[in-house]
């Protein structure tokens, strides 16, 4: 909502409602009303349809703008493959930074995965199946575009897009593996299409106005609005009527938006959790494995250094 424009910064109700006259929150009005009418009819490719159309009136706005080419080689790996420093990393004492962005990566995938899982109806009595590969594909992803110089790879929670319209089997990410491949050919057309829209805006401060730029993503936004409205439908599965696990989920919702993260969202969920197993003399209701990252969480936030 935030990239749609449809809320935007305050300071001092840290967000508030976004300028709904704007022509990239129109643009993503319009992308979101198309999805979730089709949806509604159950038109196959919805979210694709809606993007197309969002891309169109961009176009149209002149807030998508054609970069005057759609075919493109990509760019040489050569100045970052391989130019790792593993001996100057000890050598700085970065084993720190290390073991925390171990921390966000592993977290966020298994928020990412759990989710994903839920909507596609692939959880077997609380338990994803053969974790263990999907974890192992999550760790090969991140050496490997790490060892390139690349950003690291991870599971992607956007992959609930492609569950909502069927994808439930390993075919379906290895056709979306293989359209990343094409999609390098076609970074023109993907920059257009998914590119930030710069909007220069004043905020009140303290009484004083104050210029801001505000980076709205208005033709993938919308996507992404429709398919949180598709995993929210997990929470059905919480047992609202016990506090102990009511509140745990309550604040890992609540606290992965307004973070942006999702290992903060978890963190929150994990120290309540145990905490209140334990005080509540429920502590065996609760895997041991719990208590260790419980444990670690809070000293990720309270040992200076490692926050």
């Amino acid at each position: 909502m935030e990239w749609a424009g449809l809320v935007r910064l305050d300071a001092n109700t840290l967000v508030t409602l976004g300028n709904l006259g704007s022509k990239p929150t129109l643009v993503a009005l319009l992308g979101l009303a198309v999805t979730v009418v089709l949806i509604a009819r159950k038109v196959k490719g919805a979210i694709l349809i809606g993007i197309l159309i969002a891309a169109l009136a961009g176009m149209a706005l002149g807030i998508v703008n054609y970069p005057g080419a759609v075919v493109s080689l990509p760019p040489s790996i050569g100045p970052t493959a391989f130019q790792l420093d593993l001996v100057g990393a000890l050598k700085q004492n970065l084993i720190t930074v290390i073991f925390i962005f171990f921390f966000l990566d592993l977290f966020d995938t298994v928020g990412s995965l759990i989710g994903i899982a839920k909507q596609a109806d692939l959880m077997k009595e609380g338990k994803l199946p053969r974790a263990g590969r999907a974890l192992l594909a999550d760790a090969v992803g991140t050496v490997g575009s790490a060892l390139v110089g690349n950003t690291t790879m991870v599971s992607y929670i956007e992959s609930a897009a492609g569950v909502a319209v069927g994808g439930r089997t390993g075919l379906a990410a290895l056709v979306t593996a293989g359209l990343f491949l094409v999609a390098m050919f076609f970074s023109p057309v993907v920059q257009m299409i998914s590119g930030g829209f710069a909007v220069h805006d004043f905020i009140t401060v303290e009484g004083q106005q104050v210029a801001h730029t505000f980076t709205l993503y208005p033709v993938t936004s919308p996507a992404l609005i429709v398919v949180g409205s598709l995993m929210i439908r997990s929470v059905r599965d919480i047992e609202w009527d016990d506090f102990t696990e009511a509140f745990p989920a309550f604040l890992t919702v609540v606290v992965m938006p307004l973070t942006f993260s999702i290992t903060d969202g978890i963190a929150f969920g994990f120290i309540s959790y145990a905490l209140l197993k334990l005080v509540t003399g429920r502590a065996r209701e609760a895997h041991w494995l719990i208590y260790v990252f419980a444990a670690l969480f809070v000293a990720r936030y309270t040992v200076p250094g490692l926050h």
